[in-house]
């Protein structure tokens, strides 16, 4: 049985929800970026669709209690879509055991449904590892989780999309500084990296898609959108952050993709289910 007692509701216990303050133009631009270079693929649909698709394999192998009783390879199998996370997650396996880093997932997941469980949720995941530099990006598995399995519950949520410590993420790219403007390369954003911020940012985004005529699969183009604005940064900085994930390239979708983990589908045919195998082809045609 899941232990979930320790994960309790703070639903209406919040603050004020955060006012983000973002720049247009910046936006407009990364969308513009997008269409135009999706266009060769099929289109932003398509792109969209194998977003989708990502999240499809995540539900079909955790979804449902399927977490408590997943084997180690069939999670490293999916662990090729979390970029992220992918370099990292052996050693932690290695270090941990997989009953221990399967049944953290297992918390994690289990009723994550739940109104105002989510910022304790994530802290109860991150606290069942060492807290050190090399684990950091146990945060980011425990976005993918989240997200991929309750997508219209949780937005992305990893470090590249804001990370309060570090100052850095898409919000700061698309931020708006009514004293600085746009210019906000020597100012602190004071704004918590915690659930509600990145609801409120997906609420943001997602309404700005519908006023440029996008009204439908709204999860996914905002996905899209945010990693179209942080594969701009990567490629601004020369590939720089990430370097050993995300080397420079002339495709303009390079980073993009490899940001949402669709750039290396490397199938195990032996062990892949259908639904997984589908994916997988669908995911891989966009490379």
């Amino acid at each position: 049985m899941v232990a979930q007692a320790h994960i309790k509701s703070t639903e209406g216990a919040h603050a004020a929800r955060p006012v983000l303050h973002l720049s247009g133009a910046k936006l407009r631009l990364a969308l513009e970026a997008l269409i135009r270079a999706a266009e060769p693929i099929g289109g932003i649909e398509r792109f969209a669709a194998a977003v989708k698709l990502k999240s499809d394999v995540l539900q079909d192998r955790l979804a449902h209690g399927k977490a408590a009783h997943i084997e180690r390879e069939a999670f490293e199998d999916i662990t090729i879509l979390m970029a992220t996370v992918r370099r990292r997650i052996a050693g932690l396996i290695d270090t941990a055991g997989w009953p221990r880093v399967r049944e953290a997932i297992s918390i994690l997941l289990n009723e994550a449904h739940v109104p105002g469980t989510a910022d304790a949720r994530m802290a109860v995941f991150v606290k069942s590892f060492a807290e050190d530099r090399a684990n950091r990006f146990v945060r980011d598995l425990a976005s993918e989780l989240l997200h991929g399995v309750y997508p219209e519950h949780y937005p992305l949520m990893h470090r590249w999309v804001w990370d309060a410590r570090a100052n850095t993420g898409v919000l700061r790219e698309i931020w708006h500084d009514p004293a600085a403007g746009d210019d906000v390369d020597h100012i602190v954003i004071d704004v918590p990296d915690g659930h509600e911020t990145f609801l409120v940012l997906r609420e943001e985004l997602s309404q700005f898609l519908s006023d440029n005529g996008m009204f439908r699969d709204m999860l996914w183009y905002v996905d899209l959108l945010q990693a179209q604005i942080y594969g701009d940064y990567i490629n601004a900085q020369g590939g720089a952050y990430l370097k050993t994930d995300f080397s420079a390239q002339a495709d303009p979708l390079e980073h993009t993709r490899r940001i949402l983990g669709l750039d290396r589908i490397a199938k195990r045919r032996g062990r892949a289910i259908d639904g997984d195998a589908l994916a997988f082809d669908t995911i891989k045609a966009l490379n």
